[in-house]
């Protein structure tokens, strides 16, 4: 097994996930205001899966000592530091979490609920609790619950699936399709901020993180079988909660587009 193979088995679900009938219905500013604020909670847990595969694939206790693959290390270490300190639209340094946030609030979205969230988290010191008695919709509990299912697992080749497979390989795909739409729908409101992030992750996942994460899959893997299917299996249970977590929020849209 390789990654032509992961990807061909994986076609399914990807293309579920870019044809979704959510794209269509982010038609009005509340519908948008709708998408981000029930999406952060996807771009908050990415970089969980990130500082999973740093811990795992680099050195980041004392005393320090050299990680068995220098260039899985480098691969990790160079997706850090864009994920966790690019640069945002005015020159500042700031990680991509902090990047959607200020998007959110430029564009008038809320983010009280994230923030109420990370603060249970921090206050009950069990992400699984913190999620099981959060008021999210049941499938954005799922997506969380198995992201941290899979960091707290800690095998290092089923987070890279989930990392790779879930998001990084699928990110320019589907941001691109919700750029498109937003600036169709919505050319009266200043989304700068909002599209400069889309357009950063188009550069960054379809130009260097994309190839990065997969070499980094082929290196993890090596020619282990079962490490593939795992990675193979992981990937599919990542994408059916990706499919989940767009259902989530297609269908909280619509209950509002009802009650209006």
């Amino acid at each position: 097994m390789n990654i032509a193979t992961i990807n061909n088995s994986i076609q399914p679900q990807k293309e579920l996930l870019l044809q979704h009938s959510l794209y269509k219905k982010v038609r009005t500013i509340e519908d948008l205001h709708c998408f981000l604020e029930n999406h952060v909670y996807a771009v908050w847990d990415f970089m969980s899966l990130l500082k999973a595969l740093q811990s795992k694939l680099t050195c980041t206790t004392t005393p320090w000592f050299a990680t068995a693959n220098p260039e899985t290390r480098y691969l990790i270490n160079e997706i850090v530091l864009a994920e966790e300190s690019d640069l945002t639209l005015d020159g500042k340094r700031s990680s991509h979490y902090e990047m959607y946030i200020e998007a959110m609030e430029a564009c008038k979205a809320n983010t009280d609920g994230i923030h109420q969230f990370l603060k249970e988290v921090d206050s009950l010191k069990n992400i699984f609790v913190a999620i099981k008695t959060s008021n999210l919709h049941p499938n954005i509990k799922a997506f969380l619950d198995f992201t941290f299912r899979v960091i707290d697992e800690g095998k290092s080749h089923e987070i890279a699936a989930a990392f790779t497979f879930g998001r990084e390989d699928l990110i320019p795909s589907m941001f691109t399709e919700i750029l498109r739409n937003f600036q169709a729908n919505f050319p009266e409101t200043d989304l700068s901020k909002l599209i400069y992030y889309f357009e950063r992750h188009i550069e960054l996942d379809a130009d260097e993180h994309g190839p990065m994460a997969m070499k980094m899959i082929t290196d993890l893997c090596g020619t282990d079988a079962q490490k593939w299917s795992d990675v193979e299996e992981v990937s599919k249970l990542a994408l059916e909660k990706r499919i989940g977590l767009w259902d989530a929020i297609e269908e909280t849209i619509m209950m509002k587009v009802e009650l209006a």
